[in-house]
């Protein structure tokens, strides 16, 4: 597939580009104002509420918006600069676009119009590579001689997910992919996204209203409101913001490998940094890399090591910050534990009889651990 962007530092060491992102739109009813700096792989997620702006900024960044003020640039790659008279139109922009719709041509099979989207590449034999890689990552092979109208609506996506990647794009656009889908669809085409995330170099923007699709699938999160950036960061930093009526739970996402099935007591022992989770061992397998939920709402906290206690996980941790809740009678405690981020929902209460501070050592007693699938 396509190469990650990256430039050299003088001691010869890779350093990966940032994405930068200036926009200042104004509309008579809107006014879209952003500056961000974004990571240059994995998923960068939209997040927002129908109006914030998610969808404008994707257009701003594919060239189908024009009539702004800012800076569009991939590294050192300069996409468009109002102050330098630069505007590089669509067709000269590296990117592949996925719209909610897949936007197929039913007249012509899954073969013919994936092979439409090559017409405007040059090196036809790296581009036919690169499709033929698509085609396998995404498990598009058996599809091939049947047309659009024969497709589930899953299907239709990754065969449209092919298609944008078969242009050998540096920068994926997806607007809300699965949308359109049923819950069922969503399931189906789920672990297909994943794998783009995990195996694929190529950086990619993903509107989404949705918190869980945010929570499965980003790395880096933008968070949109009325046109403006409310907060911008890795995907775990973002979520754990109490008072922010969009992110509906605080919760710790985290990045795990299975370690153990205990086959007498359906459990699984996963590892994250230096620290383990027991956890359900449905669905799971040795050496499985997972990524895994925490709700703030799961996790209590006490001053002492417990002992004789049902609750199998049970974490030393350092408390990083203590915020207000969204309630007046609670609070959110930030938690470091074995370098990996943890929410605990206490009460204020609780605060002032444990003495709780940031940088006392307490321990977190993790009630519940979700698979996100």
């Amino acid at each position: 597939m396509a190469c990650p962007l990256k430039t050299t530092d003088p001691r010869g060491a890779v350093v990966n580009e940032a994405i930068d992102l200036r926009v200042d739109l104004e509309r008579p009813d809107f006014h879209l104002g952003c500056d961000l700096s974004l990571p240059s792989s994995g998923i960068t997620v939209l997040f927002g509420s129908s109006g914030s702006g998610k969808t404008t900024l994707l257009r701003c960044v594919a060239g189908l918006e024009t009539t702004f003020k800012g800076r569009i640039a991939i590294g050192e790659h300069v996409w468009f600069d109002d102050a330098k008279a630069i505007n590089l139109p669509v067709w000269r922009r590296p990117i592949g676009y996925v719209f909610q719709e897949a936007s197929l041509f039913d007249h012509l099979s899954v073969k013919q119009n994936l092979h439409f989207g090559l017409k405007r590449i040059k090196d036809k034999s790296l581009a036919t590579q690169d499709l033929s890689d698509a085609v396998e990552l995404l498990g598009i092979g058996t599809l091939l001689d049947r047309h659009p109208n024969a497709l589930s609506g899953g299907e239709r996506q990754r065969v449209a997910i092919a298609r944008a990647l078969a242009t050998r794009p540096t920068l994926l656009l997806l607007d809300e992919p699965m949308a359109a889908l049923d819950h069922k669809r969503k399931q189906e085409i789920m672990p297909w996204l994943e794998r783009l995330r995990d195996e694929l170099k190529i950086p990619m923007l993903y509107v989404t209203h949705s918190f869980q699709e945010s929570a499965r699938l980003g790395n880096h999160m933008v968070r949109l409101e009325n046109g403006a950036v409310l907060r911008s960061g890795p995907l775990n930093q973002v979520m754990g913001q109490p008072n922010d009526s969009a992110v509906t739970s605080i919760t710790a996402i985290i990045e795990a490998k299975v370690r153990e099935i205990d086959s007498n007591w359906h459990l699984a022992r996963v590892s994250f940094g230096e620290g383990q989770l027991w956890m359900d061992a449905s669905h799971l397998t040795l050496d499985q890399a997972v990524r895994l939920q925490v709700a703030a709402r799961d996790v209590s906290l006490t001053t002492s090591e417990p002992s004789q206690s049902s609750i199998q996980n049970v974490l030393p941790a350092r408390i990083v910050s203590i915020q207000d809740g969204v309630e007046p009678s609670q609070a959110v405690i930030s938690l470091d534990c074995h370098h990996t981020t943890f929410f605990a929902l206490v009460t204020r209460k609780s605060v002032e009889t444990l003495a709780l501070a940031p940088g006392k050592m307490v321990w977190a007693q993790v009630k519940s651990v979700a698979l996100l699938s």
